[in-house]
């Protein structure tokens, strides 16, 4: 180790005395504005007037796992594999690295940075400059340690800065979050189009076949007499549009499995395909409370991080308002020189130096007070997008809550609408047979019956998406139901504190 003589360590400790104290001059606060949370620009209850908060023991969507809200086992592993597998999801989560290792970058400014080194200096001579007239090689050995250019935050620039920079990576966390419920609700509408559709495609496969086996019998009545060409052609038109049918709900069902495998991120394993149609519940079946928008839209990830960029723009007024306040930095170094490798840590070689710096800002031609209204300014736009996200998510919740106040009574209103389309049809289709009634007629109920059951399917899957969607529109989607998700806790004040 370097041996100093006692002034040296006297000066060297004063250097170091006054570096530890900048540091604590710069644990200041910042110039940012106090942060306030926008009022909610949304009423106190849901449009459709379902804004009583939930009874005692009953959960919000947020506290309800997906894996509790979905009960088909073969939907909840297409989910998991989704989890695992989908690459906006995965570039969601790096997209969160990202940020914290932006986080940490812009967090390290706040301490001095020690270096060490060691160096050599040589240089020749020629003989035509030196004093002995031969020429020379001079050598020279330092080693040192030393701090360059460490700003003394005591405006708090570079806090406000760092503070930006924590809500920047607290955002990130809340779209990753956001992007899970998204793609939770995603895959498992997929899941039940694709079953939907299947339905859809078997009905009209049947239908197809029952079609045929109407068109062969008329033929034959035909040929003995008993049926007109004009029948037959009827009968036919029906055959054509079945076929229609089946060829393009297998296309459908073609589509649904390649919208799901892209969602999954990966090919879904033939026995995890649905295989009931829409008439099997794969969703909880109890009404989700609704709660009240206050608590409810808070909790949504997509508000929170409109707020978490709110309160980046809020922070980054405080570094705009420092740039008109002096700038103190320091550097300082110490260690040995000696024109020999061999005695530079023998005593007597000791050195430092120590440079402050102030930088007064006099005459920037408005820049500084331009970047501050760019501040101001940014701080406007994420109020305005802040009130946004909240009348968005609002919409959304009253949207589901409208629809689901008369999903219920639509399906089985289509339910009783098929009931009664197959009794017509049985109806028409003896009076046909007993020559009672053309084979219009007949053809008539028989399409009636075809469109009721069809409009069934779609009511049964709206009713099943509609439930996804106010899961998800409540904040549901995040918790898998074994464990509670890892959201950022506390005020912004705290998490500032702990990120430091």
């Amino acid at each position: 180790m370097t041996s100093l003589k006692p002034s040296q360590t006297v000066r060297s400790a004063l250097t170091l005395s006054t570096i530890a104290i900048a540091a604590l001059l710069s644990a200041c606060g910042t110039l940012a504005p106090d942060y306030q949370r926008p009022a909610a620009p949304v009423a106190a209850s849901w449009s459709d007037g379902a804004a009583s908060a939930p009874t005692t023991g009953d959960q919000s969507a947020a506290e309800i796992g997906w894996r509790e809200f979905f009960t088909d086992d073969k939907l909840r592993q297409v989910i998991e594999q989704a989890l695992n597998n989908n690459r906006d999801l995965r570039v969601a989560a790096l997209n969160v690295e990202k940020a914290q290792a932006q986080f940490r970058v812009q967090r390290a400014d706040l301490f001095p940075s020690v270096n060490a080194g060691v160096a050599q200096n040589a240089q020749r001579l020629p003989a035509s400059l030196g004093s002995t007239g031969e020429p020379s090689i001079t050598r020279q050995y330092t080693a040192t340690l030393g701090v360059s250019a460490y700003e003394l935050d005591l405006f708090g620039r570079v806090r406000s800065l760092r503070d930006a920079a924590l809500s920047q990576y607290l955002a990130t966390e809340d779209a990753q979050r956001s992007t899970q419920i998204s793609l939770v609700a995603q895959v498992a509408t997929a899941y039940l189009t694709l079953a939907a559709d299947q339905e859809r495609l078997e009905l009209a496969k049947q239908t197809l076949s029952s079609r045929q086996e109407t068109l062969r019998i008329t033929q034959k009545s035909h040929e003995f007499g008993a049926s007109s060409a004009l029948d037959v052609r009827q009968v036919q038109t029906t055959v054509e549009a079945a076929r229609a049918d089946v060829a393009s709900y297998t296309s459908l069902v073609a589509q649904d499995r390649n919208a799901l495998t892209l969602l999954v991120g990966a090919p879904v394993k033939a026995e995890l395909l649905p295989s009931a149609g829409t008439q099997a519940a794969l969703t909880l079946t109890q009404e989700l409370p609704a709660g009240v928008p206050s608590d409810v839209l808070l909790r949504r990830p997509d508000v929170q991080q409109a707020e978490r960029a709110l309160q980046a723009a809020n922070a980054n007024i405080g570094a705009a308002r420092a740039a008109f306040f002096p700038r103190i930095t320091l550097t300082g170094s110490a260690g040995a020189a000696s024109a020999s490798l061999d005695q530079l840590f023998q005593g007597g070689q000791g050195f430092w130096s120590f440079a402050p710096q102030i930088t007064l800002p006099i005459f920037d031609g408005g820049r500084n007070s331009a970047n501050l209204k760019v501040a101001e300014v940014e701080r406007d736009i994420g109020v305005a997008q802040y009130e946004k996200a909240i009348q968005s998510a609002f919409k959304d919740v009253s949207d589901a809550l409208a629809q689901r106040a008369t999903i219920g009574e639509q399906t089985a209103a289509q339910q009783d609408l098929v009931t009664a389309s197959q009794d017509a049809f049985r109806l028409s289709d003896a009076r046909y047979r007993r020559g009672l009634d053309d084979y219009l007629s007949t053809l008539d109920a028989q399409r009636s019956l075809y469109s009721a059951q069809q409009g069934l399917i779609t009511a049964r899957l709206s009713q099943q998406v509609n439930r996804i969607t106010l899961y998800k529109v409540l904040g549901g989607g995040v918790r898998d139901g074994s464990a509670s998700p890892q959201e950022p806790t506390g005020t912004p004040a705290q998490q500032r504190q702990s990120g430091s």
